[in-house]
């Protein structure tokens, strides 16, 4: 048993798990767990060991005959975007994007990052057998691998900048999904979408009336996650929604809002849980020769990287900088287009959901799979570099 010495509390379960509660609060830890176990699965799928790897991965658990990839992608994943779903309506509503026009850089940057990655892509690709069915796979951001890559190498940099990204995915994943939902799945069910829809209405009703009641909102939002995986559509949907409805105002007592208190006991969770194992179920893609060389060769995958790499940088910042020279948007005073500039390049993370779209598109393909993690792994080197020049710009207060 520990003995407690002057002036330090004693150890114990309860404090340690506290303690790690709180680091993980902070976005530079998350991240370097998260990249860190994006480490362990390329290692593990790449070693002689790597069939227990894919046997893991591919393993089914549980009441809905799901993989643990799938559970991670489609359930632990959900509290991830529970989480973003707060702070963008947190941003919408208290922070950096209250005014309309700040509020629509993200959102028109989000859409013009959709479309010019997929002209890339059938630029590059274009005549090659198949080609047409996978021009929207470089059109979707890794939401949980750009904000850990932007939380390692630039968490110095101004809130407005992180506010950007975030709106950005999450705008960008929402479509991305309505992408995978038209085209790439064999039908949406009607009848539980519509359950979905009146769960999630009856979730802000309460909001809306100030019901205190936790249990009741998490069997709510295990129910709206459950329909929406029924329905056909990406259950990631129910998070991103459920936090979009909670309210963001204080308590008539003084007490922080439910948004605060949500986002406070989840973020842990998410960063300490549901994203590193996320990320080590789904990076584990086999490098072998064979793939590597084909992301060179193989138009498809070719046209992959560049929709990843270079389209989506010109979509992000074309559509950002053309909508504020239109007046539609409008740049925030702390940012400048050197640092968009930067994000731009990071929303080429396309990963999770351009792996998910280029495993339906190209069932089995370990080119195309290949090509997303190396347009990704590209895109990431590329911004944490311009990143760190941002931040040792703003550092010598040289604002370029």
């Amino acid at each position: 048993m520990d003995r407690p010495t002057e002036g330090r509390p004693p150890r114990s379960a309860a404090g340690y798990a506290q303690r790690m509660a709180e680091a993980l609060r902070a976005e530079t830890i998350g991240g370097v767990v998260v990249l860190a176990a994006t480490a362990m699965a390329l290692v593990w799928a790449n070693s002689p060991w790597g069939p227990s790897y894919d046997a893991l991965r591919n393993a089914v658990v549980g009441p809905m005959d799901l993989t643990l990839y799938e559970w991670s992608a489609e359930g632990l994943l959900a509290i991830f975007f529970f989480v973003a779903g707060i702070e963008v309506k947190e941003e919408l509503v208290h922070g950096e994007l209250t005014s309309l026009k700040r509020a629509a850089l993200p959102v028109i940057a989000a859409f013009a990052g959709m479309a010019v990655p997929a002209l890339f892509y059938l630029a590059v690709s274009w005549g090659a057998p198949g080609a047409a069915r996978g021009w929207a796979i470089p059109t979707a951001t890794d939401i949980a691998f750009a904000l850990a890559v932007l939380a390692v190498t630039a968490s110095a940099m101004p809130a407005a900048l992180r506010a950007f990204l975030l709106t950005l995915a999450v705008v960008d994943d929402l479509g991305a999904i309505t992408v995978i939902a038209l085209f790439y799945s064999d039908r949406v069910r009607l009848l539980p979408l519509l359950g979905a829809a009146a769960v999630l209405a009856l979730y802000w009703f309460l909001q809306r009336r100030r019901f205190r009641h936790v249990v009741v909102y998490v069997v709510l939002g295990v129910a709206a996650w459950a329909l929406m995986h029924e329905s056909g559509v990406h259950a990631t949907v129910a998070g991103v929604l459920c936090g979009l409805l909670t309210r963001t105002d204080s308590e008539t007592d003084g007490r922080p809002s439910p948004a605060a208190r949500a986002a406070h006991f989840t973020r842990p969770l998410s960063a300490g849980l549901a994203v590193p194992v996320f990320a080590f179920l789904a990076a584990g893609v086999k490098l072998d020769p064979a793939s590597l060389g084909s992301v060179f060769t193989d138009r498809i995958a070719l046209g992959v990287v560049v929709g990843l790499v270079v389209g989506k940088f010109a979509g992000v910042l074309g559509g950002a900088w053309l909508s504020v020279r239109l007046g539609f948007a409008r740049i925030s005073d702390d940012l400048r287009w050197h640092d968009l500039t930067a994000v731009s390049v990071l929303a080429g993370i396309g990963f999770t959901v351009s792996l998910l779209i280029g495993d339906r598109a190209y069932p089995g393909s370990d080119r195309v799979s290949t090509a997303v993690l190396i347009a990704s792994l590209i895109a990431a080197a590329l911004a944490a570099a311009l990143l760190h020049v941002r931040v040792q710009a703003r550092t010598r207060h040289d604002v370029l």
